[in-house]
């Protein structure tokens, strides 16, 4: 049954990949149809194709690996007699003016002008336009000439006006952010669903524990690890323990200030190291109230996902505060709504901050799969090391169902904005390496026009192909660095987690 159930997550997880994947590529979708493109493929996945079918100009299909997915648009590289071109005045103006666009809008050369025989066409630009020589030998420069040719394939005489390359900057701008801004709407949809909806497990002011003696952390951390958590004779005792608080006990105030959270009860407390005040609870009902001195106490100083801070000698960083000594009741309910937008932005955040350190990170995970290295938990993780955290996850006792469903919401959270987040940087094949390409041509454009040189077609997208076969080899690479460590040396719930589940 466990190893159904393993399978079950594994499989799970491909279909919440699928559909995300499957949502950006539709984000891509939707506006190129609306702006007029030829869109000839929209495929989820890539390898060999499963089932796929056609629905007009369109063919719709899902491929064996959901690793990514495509839509294929002609006109992505654009011909080299239209980027070539240069064109003035009156002619350019006109046909921007019939293609329903403003004057001098050089981003729709191809639509309306070339209908209009007023900008040359792919067709009959050999005349117009001379061929600047090709120099033989020169690298890349048939690869170059061959993506021209494969990418403008599938257009028809007349539908010049139809390709990516003949959109306007804006529009293309458009379609190229769709897709993965498609991710980052879901990604954050998919966490209101997690912490608003089923919510995260809060403190609560009712007593699950109760501590017996408060001992420095300075001196706890030279204690053996067998006896930190045991007390000696001649430890002081905690305040709730003299005072015999129990556990259910509801705390309702401290020193005259009424706790409605945790957070509040532990700042009450924290304010009144050294003094003396009044606990008010309720046992069973009744409400009662002692009498308690609040200990000054030497804690461990903690980062803001407390974890414990040290010093660069290796020892713990400390800070005294008022300490009384209980734990709280923990209890599921919804994040305060205020709180969601910190929460996604932390989220964010956290994505951007891992992909600016990649190099770092991956140079970690080299040094795992050579053996000089453990793996980090908090490390990275492949598609193949969450497919089997996602099996772990579905198939554990250890977990409630409830748990276990915002569990796999979180990871399926995190990965559409990390989507969102590795798709904007600014490098081709990625979505921000076209985006990267539109705004330098939208600037070129500006510049020229306000230098008085005309209008000029599009970018050379081609010329940038070398660059994007070593961003692919790198992808590539960190891809197979990934699933060899995920497959020989795991992250699994206890390494997240703890041993305890």
């Amino acid at each position: 049954m466990t190893a159904v159930l393993y399978i079950v997550g594994i499989v799970l997880f491909l279909i919440g990949i699928s559909i995300s994947i499957g949502l950006h590529e539709l984000g891509h979708l939707t506006p190129a149809k609306r702006f007029g493109v030829k869109v000839t493929h929209y495929m989820v996945g890539f390898g060999p194709t499963l089932f796929s079918f056609r629905r007009g100009e369109t063919e719709y299909g899902v491929k064996a690996f959901p690793l990514g997915g495509f839509i294929a648009m002609p006109g992505m590289y654009p011909p080299e007699q239209a980027t070539a071109q240069r064109l003035e005045g009156e002619t350019v103006s006109a046909g921007a003016r019939e293609a329903g666009g403003e004057p001098g809008d050089a981003g729709r050369i191809g639509e309306g002008a070339a209908q209009e025989h007023q900008v040359p066409t792919p067709s009959d630009e050999a005349d117009a336009v001379p061929r600047r020589p090709r120099r033989k030998g020169r690298l890349f420069e048939n690869t170059m000439a061959d993506a021209r040719e494969f990418s403008n394939q599938e257009i028809e005489p007349g539908e010049e006006h139809r390709t990516f390359y003949a959109l306007s900057v804006a529009k293309r701008l458009v379609v190229m952010f769709s897709g993965p801004f498609v991710n980052l709407v879901l990604g954050i949809l998919i966490m209101a669903l997690s912490l608003l909806g089923i919510g995260v497990m809060t403190p609560t002011t009712t007593v699950e524990t109760v501590v017996e003696c408060a001992v420095p952390a300075s001196e706890a951390a030279q204690r053996p690890a067998a006896d930190r958590n045991t007390c000696r004779d001649d430890d002081q005792l905690t305040p709730a323990w003299e005072a015999g608080i129990e556990p259910g006990d509801e705390i309702t105030a401290i020193a005259g200030v009424e706790t409605e959270d945790w957070d509040q009860l532990s700042a009450v407390i924290k304010d009144h190291a050294g003094q003396r005040v009044e606990v008010d609870f309720i046992r069973d009902g009744k409400a009662e109230s002692v009498s308690v001195p609040i200990i000054a106490s030497e804690r461990p100083k903690l980062d803001e996902a407390d974890r414990p801070l040290t010093n660069p000698d290796g020892t713990p960083q400390t800070v005294t505060e008022g300490f009384f000594g209980v734990g709280p009741v923990y209890e599921r309910a919804p994040l305060p709504i205020g709180e969601f937008p910190g929460a996604v932005w932390d989220q964010v955040s956290g994505v951007f901050h891992a992909i600016a350190t990649l190099p770092v990170k991956l140079v970690d995970i080299g040094e795992v799969a050579l053996g000089t290295k453990d793996r980090d938990a908090e490390g990275l993780v492949g598609m193949v090391g969450v497919g089997r955290i996602a099996g772990e996850i579905v198939s554990t006792d250890r977990i409630d169902v409830l748990d276990k469903a915002q569990m796999g919401l979180g990871m399926l959270g995190s990965l559409n904005i990390f989507l969102f987040a590795f798709n904007m940087i600014p490098l081709l094949p990625l979505d921000g390496g076209h985006i990267a390409v539109g705004l330098y041509e939208g600037g070129r454009r500006r510049i020229n026009r306000w230098r008085g040189r005309g209008l000029v077609g599009p970018f050379d997208t081609a010329k940038l192909l070398p660059l994007t076969y070593v961003c692919i080899g790198l992808m590539l690479c960190m891809t197979a660095l990934l699933i060899y460590v995920d497959l020989v040396k795991p992250i699994t719930l206890d390494a997240i987690f703890g041993s305890g589940g």
